[in-house]
């Protein structure tokens, strides 16, 4: 057993309630594809045309790295099946201040998301209802897209599963359509040229890889969510992969379609490049109505899985006594404290953004979030290569050895390409997101080294520190 300096409590007797349960396989994956798949996707063709079907390459890049990702996380999750993800296997390998950096970032990361995927459905919303064209109004509609997750969430664990999987299916549909109808009505004439920015190949891939790098945040999903997962270490694993797998797929064939029915020079400058495709297809004008309506569900259901992971994290950190204690209480199996605050803290930073009238200040925060993202995804493959060069695993043959350590090498490239592909700005203000994250943590290490001290101070003849070990 791996010695800390802390004591991990066991796990709370769960009482049956009919508000909890806890997630299959279908749920578990649902929430992982549905946490990956947001509203991005939508715009995602028009972004990458300017670079050529090279692009398309880069996707494929991309996909190794993520499923490798997954794989990590499933290996992870099979060893320490615990909430919280890449905190719990940050803080097992490295101790506390590598979990509690790894939950910190994890944490902004989630919140200021949030607020950027309600902002973004408004976009969404305005052409079914018009709302955008008053400040205040959009703003209402932003903070109802934010609370009613908030509310299916602190309904209990039965209801935001019920949310995923409805609004994971009813958001693959259409995008399903689009992805698999639109290779009947592909014309090879529409491709435009391998590489249009005339760069060079390798150039137009990296290039067209920083734009797509972030489309893969959310593999994490159900690894941050294990202790509500049944069975986790079998169905962590199988539901990541599963899930990124899929989300791949619907990626890959959706651009792949949607390079093929909308001609290049058109799509380069298409703001609704899924709309276009449908309208190709089937002829009239209601493909923008039916896409609006297919990324306001998949938003919204982005919105209800992010929610869950916005207080699971804090949870798992707070009962280890790395975030405040009132982020550790649960209700119905939901932590109340850490979805209410974190929609607290979204809302306020979308009236923020309404009030003063400019984005900018937005989207240097949203900026910042593709950084903080990769900080617990690299401390994670961290610590299985720190599992793996260390001998501390299960009883695994050369074979295995030499696989995961392929694996982890993948993965942690892969983390290391999200960091470079965040920017200089996003790094360096991420940088200071973490700086202050530091003096939390002095600040929650301190009154803990308080607690403990009347207990085990030579003043009273206990020994001047104890050392403890989990489960014993």
């Amino acid at each position: 057993m791996h010695v800390t300096g802390t004591v991990t409590p066991p796990a709370p007797q769960r009482t049956p309630d009919r508000h909890t349960r806890r997630f299959g396989l279908p749920v578990a994956t649902a929430l992982v594809m549905g946490n990956i798949i947001g509203g991005g996707i939508f715009l995602l063709p028009a972004s990458v045309a300017p670079f050529g079907t090279v692009s398309l390459l880069a996707f494929g890049v991309l996909t190794v790295g993520a499923i490798a990702l997954a794989l990590v996380f499933g290996r992870l999750a099979a060893r320490d099946p615990r909430t919280g993800g890449p905190y719990v296997y940050a803080r097992e390998a490295f101790g506390d201040f590598a979990g509690f950096l790894a939950a910190w970032a994890y944490w902004i990361t989630t919140w200021v998301s949030n607020a950027a995927l309600a902002v973004a459905a408004v976009g969404y919303l305005d052409v079914l209802i018009p709302v955008d064209g008053h400040r205040w109004t959009a703003c209402l509609a932003a903070l109802v897209l934010q609370w009613l997750p908030a509310l299916s969430n602190l309904a209990g664990t039965r209801y935001v599963g019920a949310v995923q999987l409805v609004s994971t299916v009813l958001k693959l549909a259409p995008l399903l359509l689009v992805a698999v109808g639109g290779l009947f009505f592909f014309d090879a004439d529409n491709l435009g040229p391998f590489d249009a920015s005339g760069g060079g190949a390798i150039g137009a891939v990296s290039a067209s890889a920083a734009l797509l790098l972030f489309s893969y945040l959310g593999v994490e999903s159900a690894a941050v969510s294990a202790g509500e997962v049944r069975d986790p270490r079998r169905t962590v694993g199988r539901a990541t992969v599963i899930g990124t797998a899929g989300a791949a797929l619907v990626y890959l064939l959706g651009t792949l379609s949607v390079f093929g029915t909308v001609a290049h020079d058109r799509l380069v400058g298409s703001t609704a490049p899924f709309s276009d495709a449908v309208n190709a297809m089937f002829g009239g004008s209601w493909g923008g109505w039916a896409v609006a309506l297919a990324a306001l569900v998949s938003m919204t259901g982005c919105l209800n899985g992010w929610t869950l992971l916005s207080a699971q994290t804090p949870y798992a950190a707070a009962r280890d006594g790395l975030f405040p204690a009132a982020f550790a209480r649960k209700r119905r199996g939901v932590p109340t404290v850490g979805v209410g605050v974190t929609v607290v803290l979204a809302s306020l930073l979308t009236v923020y953004n309404y009030a003063s009238g400019s984005g900018r200040v937005f989207e240097v925060l949203v900026l910042v979030t593709t950084f903080t993202a990769t900080v617990p995804y690299l401390l994670a493959t961290a610590a299985q290569m720190f599992h793996l060069v260390s001998g501390r695993r299960d009883r695994v043959n050369g074979a295995r050895l030499a696989r995961d350590s392929v694996v982890a090498s993948v993965a942690a490239a892969f983390s290391l390409w999200l960091v470079a592909g965040a920017g200089y700005q996003a790094v360096y203000q991420g940088v200071l997101f973490l700086f202050a994250g530091v003096l939390v943590y002095a600040v929650l290490a301190g009154r803990r080294g308080r607690v403990r001290s009347p207990a085990g101070s030579p003043a009273d003849g206990g020994p001047p520190f104890a050392v403890e070990r989990p489960g014993v």
